[in-house]
């Protein structure tokens, strides 16, 4: 199973969202949270991302915002 990894902040309904999608599925992951990891915020922007939640699983597109048609894509992939 690939590494997946969710960048998140506080209060952020796409964040919660996106994190319970993954627990349906079953789907285990690490949590970055940009307001209180300031290396994780500063990898974002250096991605180019300005907004959370991200998903990154391996070397797979990673998925940003609230996206359930492709986080069920993610999970029939993994």
């Amino acid at each position: 199973m690939q590494n997946v990894t969710v960048y998140t902040k506080n209060n952020c309904i796409q964040c919660l969202m996106t994190k319970k999608t993954l627990t349906q599925y079953g789907i285990s992951y690490s949590e970055k949270n940009v307001e209180n990891d300031a290396e994780a915020l500063a990898f974002l922007k250096d991605k180019g991302y300005q907004s959370v939640p991200v998903v990154f699983s391996g070397d797979r597109e990673p998925v940003h915002g609230f996206r359930p048609d492709l986080l069920a894509k993610l999970n029939q992939a993994m």
